[in-house]
């Protein structure tokens, strides 16, 4: 099966306003097809909401960004079809009950229904069975998570994955889809610096072979196109912050506005 061709993105005084203020603000960048772009940051800066406006979760309210040829914020629902979310809090958490393998068959029945056109539900089941069966076998490749290193197999539950193993899996899932962009939050959160490395060396190999990765992180790898969510200084002859919101109130935002990006991802 052929990969996905990753998709440009770039964005142009990109913006988004909550309740309490700016969750980030001015975000200007171009990126290649392919690209590994870092959206680096202190917790609490907006990058989680701005991971979610670039592939189509949240409804930016300022400037434009592009993702291929289609447009944010007019083309919320196209830019969806064309991304995938690994591991975002609150928005796509596995669930701790359920095993590696129910977890697959899950998102591959899904993908299969909504993924697909009319002619592919069409195509005799043992055909369909047999893509599905692929998708996932490549997904799982491409994420590097073995089911035979893990403890039981694909019979696992997630609450016994160790992080790394639960991030490889969260990114399986959404490779499953075969999206052109792939979002990861908290990219480096709570892993040694072995796991770290093996973390980006992950999200590397993907964009290497196609497809376009965003991910959230407190410290951006060498090599990757950095987007920085860090509040700017603020003008002291206004006394106003020209980049958006003090960071304590980013993060209250962000507790806001990722709330109701699960809504929407939940509609999407």
């Amino acid at each position: 099966m052929d990969g996905p061709q990753g998709a440009a993105v770039s964005a142009e005084d990109f913006g988004l306003k909550g309740p309490r203020g700016w969750a980030f603000r001015g975000v200007g960048f171009t990126a290649e097809p392919g690209s590994l772009i870092a959206l680096e940051g202190p917790s609490g800066s907006g990058r989680t909401c701005l991971l979610l406006a670039l592939t189509g979760r949240m409804r930016a309210t300022e400037g434009r960004a592009s993702v291929g040829r289609l447009r944010l914020p007019k083309q919320l629902a196209a830019v969806r079809r064309v991304s995938g979310l690994g591991p975002v809090p609150g928005v796509t958490d596995l669930d701790p009950a359920l095993t590696v393998g129910e977890h697959l068959r899950e998102r591959a029945l899904l993908e299969r229904r909504f993924g697909g056109s009319l002619r592919d539900l069409l195509r005799p089941r043992a055909e369909r069975t047999a893509e599905a069966r692929l998708r996932v076998d490549t997904a799982l490749t491409a994420a590097g998570l073995d089911m035979e290193t893990l403890p039981k197999g694909r019979r696992t539950a997630v609450r016994d994955l160790e992080r790394l193993e639960a991030l490889r899996l969260s990114v399986a899932l959404a490779l499953i889809g075969r999206p052109r962009l792939l979002g990861v939050d908290d990219t480096d959160l709570k892993l040694s610096d072995t796991e770290r490395a093996e973390a980006w060396g992950l999200l590397r190999s993907l964009a290497q072979s196609g497809t376009t990765v965003v991910a959230v992180c407190s410290e951006a790898p060498e090599g990757a196109v950095v987007v920085s969510t860090a509040p700017r200084t603020t003008d002291s002859d206004t006394g106003t912050d020209p980049g958006g919101a003090r960071e304590a109130d980013a993060t209250d935002d962000n507790d806001k506005e990722t709330a109701d990006a699960l809504a929407e991802a939940g509609r999407a």
